[in-house]
């Protein structure tokens, strides 16, 4: 089933809509501004019931210094400082409970995974409130306050996935100078984002990322989350441009075009959630250095634990 163009055309790709002008003077301005709020990391070791990874909770000053949560896992006998790979989350996915996640700690890494403000209460559970109010929205995340770049939601989210990196490479046990960013789907996009505002990120690994190329999205599918999206726009008609104006100030597109790291990416070609042109948008426009791998007959869980095997084997890589 072809759900988007085909392979020949998605490699040449490129987002046709410019981002806005005021794109760097926007985050520059947002991340000085959330600078001022004191980082405030703590770790506190929980009893996960495994013996072979050490478990901590972690709780940082997110935007607006909201509390925000997450888990730190390191494997239980180790020497010496250790690479890092900070992990962000799928759409409506919480942190949920570390035995989850215990494929990177197990490989021998730090492993540091983010709550995403206000979700987790669809897949994993989430731990993390976001208390900041909203205007009239679709059901969801995507279009709180679409109206406004200041205050729509995934300002707060990926001004919160910028300040992990900085809570979690304070504890001791991490080399600060080897940092590896990955996630899939909306983690794939704040990957992108964490590698385009950082210049410590090694590598970025960036699996079926999503919140790329949002005109191109909503024309190619309807499905969940892009569809909250449709929704609102069918809803609001005379509001679409200004809307399509804020979420230019979210794109991955432009976040990928920002890094300089390598980045090893994944597309899913009968993905309906990330329409592979979307996620070439953003290899395109990638600046570093990079590699796309093709599952070519599956959907959005594409390389599954292919995919988490393709990330141990690049930080290895990272740090050899």
């Amino acid at each position: 089933m072809q759900v988007d163009l085909p392979l020949d055309q998605l490699v040449r790709y490129e987002y046709p809509h410019p981002e806005p002008g005021d794109f760097d003077a926007f985050w520059s301005r947002t991340l000085r501004e959330q600078g001022a709020h004191p980082l405030d990391p703590r770790f506190e070791r929980v009893d996960a019931l495994v013996r072979t990874v050490d478990v901590y909770d972690v709780t940082f000053a997110g935007y607006a210094g909201d509390e925000v949560r997450g888990w730190l896992l390191l494997p239980h006998e180790r020497t010496g400082p250790l690479p890092l790979v900070v992990e962000y989350l799928g759409y409506g996915s919480g942190r949920g409970h570390p035995i989850e996640s215990l494929a990177y700690a197990s490989a021998g890494f730090a492993h540091a995974v983010m709550d995403s403000r206000g979700q987790g209460s669809s897949v994993r559970a989430g731990h993390t409130a976001d208390p900041h109010g909203a205007g009239p929205s679709a059901p969801g995340f995507m279009t709180r306050d679409i109206l406004d770049p200041e205050r729509y939601y995934y300002r707060r989210l990926f001004t919160d996935a910028y300040r992990f990196v900085d809570a979690v490479a304070t504890h001791e046990a991490v080399a600060r100078d080897r940092i590896a960013v990955t996630g899939r789907s909306q983690g794939g996009a704040l990957a992108l984002v964490a590698a385009g505002l950082r210049d410590d990120v090694r590598l970025a690994m960036p699996h079926v990322p999503f919140l790329s190329a949002f005109r191109r999205a909503v024309q190619v599918t309807d499905h969940s989350p892009h569809g909250e999206i449709v929704k609102w726009l069918a809803a609001h008609r005379g509001s679409v441009e200004r809307a399509f104006e804020t979420l230019a100030y979210f794109d991955a597109v432009s976040f990928a075009r920002r890094a300089a790291c390598p980045g090893r990416f994944c597309v899913a070609l009968h993905d309906v959630v990330s329409p592979p042109s979307t996620v070439f948008a953003a290899y395109n426009a990638y600046a570093g250095p990079k590699e796309m791998t093709v599952w070519q007959f599956n959907g959005h869980e594409a390389g599954g634990p292919e995919d988490l095997l393709r990330t141990i084997r690049a930080v290895r890589e990272l740090v050899s």
